[in-house]
């Protein structure tokens, strides 16, 4: 089951890649000299000026889109149904240390002489 986090994920590439796409279609405002010297941007399909006011408007509106898809990421990820543990919560019993491991170490015991045998030998080492 696609959760909806992978659907925003995918709507938010979407509108990105169709955000890049306008931008690069539209023309700087430089690019209107020519057109009033007998251009040819002047046969358009939209006329001269109607084409940048459509991606013009369509950019924003995608742009709009855009920034409320990011606020929906950020309120996803921050706020998942039934996350109210935390990160320490949520590692493994296997990873913790044992309440043993966490006590400090106690001063190191001497070793103990070497007994001596029973019958008075000594003890080879």
């Amino acid at each position: 089951m696609i959760g909806w986090t992978n659907v925003l994920i995918v709507l938010h590439v979407l509108v990105a890649l169709a955000i890049i796409g306008l931008v690069l279609l539209q023309h700087g405002k430089g690019a209107d000299m020519g057109s009033g010297f007998g251009g040819g941007a002047s046969g358009s399909l939209f006329g001269a000026t109607g084409s940048a006011n459509f991606l013009s408007r369509t950019t924003a509106v995608l742009a709009t889109l855009f920034f409320l898809l990011s606020l929906a990421l950020a309120y996803v990820a921050t706020h998942r149904a039934g996350d109210d543990a935390s990160v320490v919560d949520r590692v493994p019993a296997k990873a913790k240390p044992s309440a043993e491991a966490q006590k400090p170490a106690a001063e190191p015991q001497k070793p103990a002489a070497p007994a001596e045998a029973p019958s008075g030998k000594e003890v080879p080492r």
